[in-house]
């Protein structure tokens, strides 16, 4: 299965939702980045995106984009496609 990797934040709704999203799709492995405890890193995430707001989810070297985004790219019938 292809690495998925989230920028996200210990209180955010959003991203709890996509990590069931995912889960639901079979990803066992998510690497989380908690960009409220590492000022760093969300400098990184909004270098990376051009975002500033969480999620901000990458499938392999892909920038998906958020939660909307990825769940427009499941109802699309795009996402299987990805994570595999």
């Amino acid at each position: 299965m292809t690495p998925v990797m989230m920028y996200s934040t210990q209180v955010c709704p959003y991203c709890v939702m996509a990590e069931k999203l995912l889960q639901k799709k079979g990803v066992n492995h998510l690497q989380k980045i908690l960009i409220d405890v590492d000022a760093t890193q969300r400098e990184e995430m909004m270098s990376r995106t051009g975002r500033r707001t969480v999620p901000q989810i990458f499938i392999g070297e892909r920038h998906v984009g958020g939660y909307d985004d990825l769940v427009a790219l499941d109802r699309a019938g795009e996402l299987d496609g990805l994570l595999k």
